[in-house]
């Protein structure tokens, strides 16, 4: 049947599940939109095509779907990149759809022409430029098969208004081309972990985001308990492991905890599932777990050597590749080696903020984790309350953090919670902000308003670029420059502006009750929570410094 370009990949994207589609139109996806028009599919009208993206995204951490983004030519494209460097980082499967010139105008500097395929290749997994629309049926299933198999990605697509507009014909089914399979998991490699691990003393699980991704959260928990090895996270992979569970030690690196970090030195076999060893997480790379040997199992096995040299790589699914293993690992106790974790423990406890304090960021996000439920999703943007978060919130569940971890994107929480909230119809969603974090993407706050969502913004408010201001103080002399603002923002005021209700703690004689009303009753609510411009993310690993060089 012979069928439009357009209409060819509505109903594609129809039959491939898409129920949600964030986006902007523009004169060269018109096309796309109008036969949208009669479709089931829900679109999203963002308010800026990165928030698009980022809307993408939170659909997709949050269920393992792929998310789906459109956007025009030229500055819709753009406006999209940032979005889909963050989902490159941190292997997140969206498909961004994009329109552009008719194809004899490619080359020419046309109205709203960008080389889309170039500027896109560094920051996707993989990306087409379409030059037929009978191509279309095997590039869309291709894109959708590209995007979530294997180790998942941004797949952009994109596609000339003349093609949008052409004709092809398309008997209606999908194209069933070869689909990435993960590596089978080695006999040689399994027997050669178990015996690595049954004759540790002192070995260390370490949680990445690839637990997440992979839904290997039961087979991670069940080797801890088997084995008695303690588990540390990177902050990808926190909700990985319930942090209530006495084996968690916490959140390493960086930011991380002081025994966290100690008991990673401490550990004679670290084995590292699902992790890039960011720099974030390992410090100064030649100092981390300088003491131990290194399996490193990941999905991607140009992962292996590039930042820390491993005695085992693995190049599996690390799901699979667990399950393979569990039957092979000894039942331990290894009592030496808890007894002397609790010992780091009591050397170095948790930081807890002051009781008397209920405005004090910690006691906020702990009030939250308090009165929502277990499932439900925190997203954060990037910055002090970030890594309070990453701190203080007790996750128990993969999939209830989203958070933009390796290109470490302001402006990614409040859309990131709008897709999570559409994708999750039910579950509550809180998103954790800072004052300058939310302008990036604050004209969101009309998508929020516009859908009704049952999301709680949290913005801790301290009139500054915090974690800027933070290594100012403690690296750059205290000269501080282009992190203060001016002139605070009147966030309640402008969340009443937007439709949504809003309250400033500032001014509230029982912050708590009114934290419990914003968080229980449905519906939008943003909340302005002060904190002193010296409230410090603690403890910190400067910049190229070793994890036992902590900071606080």
């Amino acid at each position: 049947m012979r069928t439009s370009g357009a209409q060819i990949i509505i109903e594609m994207l129809e039959k491939l599940g898409v129920e949600f589609i964030a986006g902007i139109p523009g004169g060269f996806n018109l096309p796309l939109y109008d036969a949208l028009y009669r479709s089931p599919i829900r679109h999203i009208l963002a308010r800026h095509e990165q928030a698009a993206g980022f809307i993408a995204q939170g659909l997709a951490r949050s269920t393992g779907k792929t998310g789906v983004c459109f956007a025009t030519s030229g500055p819709g494209v753009t406006n999209l990149l940032t979005a889909l460097a963050d989902a490159k980082m941190d292997s997140i499967p969206i498909v961004a759809i994009t329109g552009q010139v008719p194809l004899n105008f490619i080359g020419t500097d046309a109205f709203q022409e960008v080389d889309t395929y170039g500027i896109t290749f560094s920051i996707t997994k993989h990306n087409f430029l379409v030059r037929s629309a009978d191509d279309l049926p095997e590039i869309i299933s291709a894109a959708f098969r590209i995007a979530s198999s294997g180790r998942p990605g941004p797949v952009l697509v994109d596609i000339p208004k003349d093609i949008q507009t052409g004709y092809a014909e398309w008997n209606g089914k999908l194209f069933r081309g070869h689909r990435e399979s993960p590596p089978a998991s080695d006999k040689e490699a399994l027997e050669k972990a178990a015996s690595m691990i049954n004759n540790a003393r002192k070995p260390l699980l370490l949680a990445g985001g690839g637990i997440v991704h992979s839904g290997a959260d039961a087979a991670l928990k069940e080797l801890a308990h088997k084995s008695s090895i303690p588990v540390v996270s990177t902050l990808m992979g926190l909700g990985a492991f319930p942090s209530s569970d006495p084996l968690f030690k916490g959140l390493i690196g960086m930011h991380g905890s002081k025994s966290s970090n100690h008991i990673s030195e401490l550990a004679d076999l670290v084995i590292a599932c699902g992790t890039r060893f960011c720099d974030r997480t390992t410090g100064r790379a030649s100092s981390f777990c300088s003491n131990a040997g290194i399996i490193h199992i990941d999905i991607d096995n140009s992962e292996f050597g590039k930042n820390r040299q491993a005695d085992l790589t693995v190049n599996s699914d690390i799901k699979d590749f667990l399950s393979g293993l569990l039957p092979l690992i000894a039942i331990s106790e290894r009592a030496l080696w808890i007894e002397e974790t609790k010992t780091v423990l009591l050397k170095h406890p948790p930081d807890m903020p002051p009781a008397d304090n209920p405005l004090h960021p910690g006691n906020i996000i702990m009030k939250t984790g308090s009165i929502v439920p277990e499932d439900a999703i925190i997203t954060t943007d990037v910055g002090q309350h970030q890594m309070w978060v990453a701190k203080w919130y007790n996750f128990r569940r993969p999939r209830t953090l989203l958070t933009s971890g390796g290109l470490g994107t302001m402006g990614f929480g409040l859309p990131a919670a709008i897709g999570a909230a559409l994708a999750n119809p039910g579950k509550k969603v809180v998103c954790f902000t800072g004052d300058g974090s939310i302008m990036m993407n604050i004209q969101e706050l009309a998508t929020l308003s516009e859908y009704g969502l049952d999301i709680t913004i949290i913005v801790m408010n301290n009139g500054n670029l915090g974690l800027v201001r933070q290594q100012q103080d403690l690296f750059y002399g205290k000269r501080f420059i282009a992190s203060k603002f001016l002139k605070n923002t009147d966030f309640r005021a402008v969340g009443e502006a937007f439709g949504i209700k809003s309250f400033n703690l500032a001014n509230e004689t029982d912050p708590e009750k009114i934290l419990y009303k914003a968080i229980s009753e449905p519906g939008p609510c943003l909340v302005n929570v002060p904190v002193p411009e010296t409230a410090f993310a603690l403890p910190m690993v400067k910049p190229g410094a070793a994890n036992l060089e902590m900071i606080g």
